[in-house]
């Protein structure tokens, strides 16, 4: 008498198949949490680069705490504790300082590398924030030389077409700068 064989799989084979298995889902929950930390790590280095930035806006804004040499503090932001210290630095400039903030998580007990650091000047030398508007940028204020010598005031092309430049003996006109034309087809 013959037996017919049964098929199915042995216990060998199916503990080989969920070995492999759980191998595979263990290396994917590896990976997104991962990525899961990478994600609240710029969330944060982002948080801190933004109270960084407030606090050198503050500085200048204020400039009265710029004589200390440093000045650490503590703030509530998203719903959780940072704090910061800023170093005010001298230049080569006597009247210009250098600002730098640094960032960390937790409050000032906690140590660890700062998350995020900013520096800015402060000064004197400075022009007030906000000051640059008052400028007409569309205006060039470099003297290039003319065609017979004189020295003109403007960068040739910088102006609108037409605009008069007047420089140190004469004044020079900039003709338009021609346009293409489209051919119809």
């Amino acid at each position: 008498m013959t037996r017919k064989r049964a098929r199915g799989f042995t216990l060998v084979e199916v503990l080989v198949a969920l070995m492999i298995v759980a191998m595979g889902l263990a290396a994917l929950m590896v990976a997104v949490s991962g990525a899961a930390r990478t994600s609240g790590y710029l969330r944060d280095k982002t948080w801190a680069q933004w109270i960084a930035l407030n606090r050198l806006s503050e500085v200048r804004l204020n400039a009265n705490k710029s004589a200390q040499s440093t000045d650490t503090s503590e703030l509530q932001f998203a719903n959780r504790t940072w704090h910061y210290d800023t170093r005010y630095f001298d230049t080569s400039i006597t009247s210009m300082k250098r600002i730098v903030v640094r960032v960390y998580a937790g409050d000032a007990k906690t140590k660890g590398n700062p998350l995020a650091e900013s520096t800015s000047f402060f000064g004197t030398a400075l022009a007030a924030p906000g000051g640059s508007n008052a400028v007409d940028w569309t205006q060039g204020s470099t003297p290039t030389p003319a065609t017979n010598g004189a020295a003109v005031t403007g960068t040739a092309g910088s102006g609108p077409a037409g605009v008069t430049s007047t420089g140190a003996t004469g004044t020079r006109v900039t003709p338009p700068t021609p346009t293409p034309q489209a051919t119809p087809q």
